[in-house]
């Protein structure tokens, strides 16, 4: 009688990586700390910046006043529409303070959850444990690419959670000016589908500096800031189904590419 021993493939090895990526992921207080924070971020700016609407400060140097001025309705803390121009100065200074107070900070914050919790793997010797037992390391690059493009939509959904209920307090509008309920979900759907652009880079960080969380969240954070920029540009509150392809074909571009590097730095390097 011939014993056959089940074939171990590359979907049942994907599948248990994924399982358990998610279970330290989803078992982990400090990733909810962060969903939390997602939630609190957007009820605090749009609050704060209606209680400081009209204010003015004063440059002790140059005696020159600027006045703070507030968000016109909710959505605009989620995005702009693309092709809005600032005719003025204080329009100009309006959109600044819109380009950074807003949805787009949390590509910063997904680089801290990728840095911190493939440090943590590197640290407490779980990566080589994992490497040594069975698994391959273009199954690690790939689970935790997936683990943590779930995980950064998850903070994605929290601050839109975050936005109606601080567009509540504030009191502001949720009036659509020049897109729509459909355009909103793209907007949405568009930002979700970029983190997989993210995610491949900080990946790439991590694995360099391995259990050094300090090297890792400098070098994403550095890297980051170059692509900041484009996130408004790809994802506008006016989206539309272009911008998911676009935002889909980047995604997959940037994970096969980075992806195949991160996984040779895991092979020509140390695991500790």
């Amino acid at each position: 009688m011939d014993i056959k021993f089940e074939r171990y493939t590359f979907g049942k090895r994907l599948k248990s990586m994924l399982k358990v990526d998610f279970r330290r992921m989803f078992g982990t207080r400090l990733f909810y700390i962060m969903l939390g924070i997602s939630v609190a971020v957007p009820i605090l700016i749009l609050v704060m910046t209606t209680m400081m609407d009209g204010s003015v400060s004063v440059n002790p140097q140059t005696g020159e006043e600027t006045v703070i001025e507030a968000f016109d309705n909710a959505w605009q803390i989620i995005g702009t529409v693309s092709g809005e121009t600032a005719s003025t100065d204080t329009a100009a200074m309006s959109m600044d303070m819109m380009s950074m107070c807003n949805i787009n900070l949390l590509y910063f914050g997904i680089a801290a959850l990728v840095c911190i919790f493939t440090a943590e793997d590197f640290r407490s010797g779980y990566a080589k444990n994992l490497f040594t037992v069975r698994a391959r390391k273009t199954d690690y690059v790939i689970s935790k690419t997936l683990a943590c493009t779930v995980g950064g939509a998850l903070m994605i959904l929290c601050f839109f959670i975050g936005t109606m209920l601080g567009g509540a307090i504030a009191g502001l509008p949720f009036e659509m000016v020049g897109f729509s309920t459909g355009n909103v979900i793209m907007c949405l759907l568009s930002k979700m589908l970029l983190i997989a652009v993210f995610v491949p880079i900080y990946l790439l960080m991590s694995v360099i500096a391995k259990q050094k969380l300090w090297l890792s969240l400098l070098l994403s954070l550095m890297t980051g800031m170059f692509l900041f920029m484009m996130i408004p540009m790809l994802s506008p509150l006016n989206a539309t189904i272009m911008n998911v392809i676009l935002c889909i074909a980047g995604g997959v571009m940037l994970s096969t590419g980075l992806g195949a590097i991160s996984n040779q730095v895991l092979k020509k390097t140390s695991l500790v």
